[in-house]
């Protein structure tokens, strides 16, 4: 196990390299740039900038210089474009708590929704309600998150007028209050569409087979009633398959939470990222590729490795 993780984690590194590496050739070699540009400002000034800043330098030169800056120093630069002159890792570090909060808001609430209603689907399968729900599923599923979003603030914000259309900062109410979790609510819930669709169609998927299984039949013929069966045996083997991709829902959420945050205007991460895009600010791109990029890859060896944790009769990494 152990020669397995660290063998993920250079692997891991070595993606992470790669990614940094494409993204940050591309995003230099976008034409246009403000920076270079320089719409109404004064050309002199312009050049003096584009000196400073070593956009004239060669893109091996400014990469490496980058990558200096980060192993030597820790540090990845200033905003040009927005925030500027503000260390990057500074601003990121301060929208980091929204786009965490809301990603934890809505798979605690998700999680139990969609482990019941999997687990309902599964115990009633081929009835109307297992085909209500698998209808559902499809739909939720089938529908981007941002059209959930435009829904919720429509009914529940506008026309009912139940929460506020906007998200509340912090200096209106603290991070984990009542009146900061009822602004995050239509975000959250925006969000948990998708996620509850996901985890009722795994639970139902992996509940069902398990359920048809012959140790079932065992345990039935040995005097257990169908809960005691479902809750000591199948729930057990069923989760071995679930519980990981409930890691991989959230990282999945947190990619949706870009397009979210800015309909909420929501001030983390996914913002900050799309609105570096938008202003060619390369330093805040970078960082924020780097963050998610880092997330991502990190999820997928937390998830392998659980495996081995729920169930220990898997071995990751060996050859038989």
């Amino acid at each position: 196990m152990v020669k397995y993780v660290i063998k993920r984690l250079l692997l891991m590194l070595f993606t992470l390299f790669i990614i940094c590496t494409i993204c940050f050739t591309l995003v230099h070699l976008l034409p246009d740039s403000p920076v270079i540009r320089g719409i109404g400002v004064d050309p002199n000034l312009q050049i003096k900038k584009n000196q400073a800043l070593g956009i004239n330098d060669p893109i091996l030169v400014q990469y490496g210089r980058y990558l200096t800056n980060i192993f030597k120093f820790g540090f990845f630069g200033v905003g040009t474009e927005m925030y500027r002159n503000r260390d990057v890792l500074e601003v990121l570090f301060q929208k980091l708590p929204y786009t965490v909060i809301v990603n934890l808001y809505s798979i605690l609430i998700a999680i139990p929704l969609g482990l019941a209603f999997g687990i309902y689907a599964a115990l009633k399968k081929n009835r109307w309600q297992d085909h209500l729900i698998s209808t559902l599923v499809i739909v939720f599923i089938s529908v981007p998150s941002y059209v959930y979003a435009f829904l919720v603030q429509y009914f529940l914000c506008f026309k009912l007028k139940l929460f506020p259309l906007l998200v509340a900062s912090k200096d209106d109410f603290a991070f984990f209050s009542w009146g900061m979790f009822r602004s995050m609510l239509p975000a959250v819930i925006s969000l948990g569409f998708g996620t509850v669709a996901g985890l009722v169609r795994y639970t139902r998927a992996e509940l069902s087979e398990v359920l048809t299984s012959e140790f079932m039949l065992l345990a039935r013929t040995k005097g257990l009633t169908k809960a005691q069966a479902t809750t000591r045996h199948a729930m057990k083997n069923a989760m071995v398959v679930i519980l990981p991709m409930i890691i991989g829902e959230f990282i999945s959420i947190m990619s949706g939470a870009l397009i979210i945050e800015q309909i909420f205007v929501i001030p983390g991460v996914g913002q900050l990222y799309i609105q570096s895009v938008g202003l060619r600010d390369y330093n805040f791109f970078m960082a924020d590729t780097i963050f998610y990029t880092f997330v991502g890859l990190l999820a997928g060896i937390v998830i392998d490795i659980s495996y081995g944790f729920i169930d220990p009769r898997i071995r990751m990494g060996s050859r038989k």
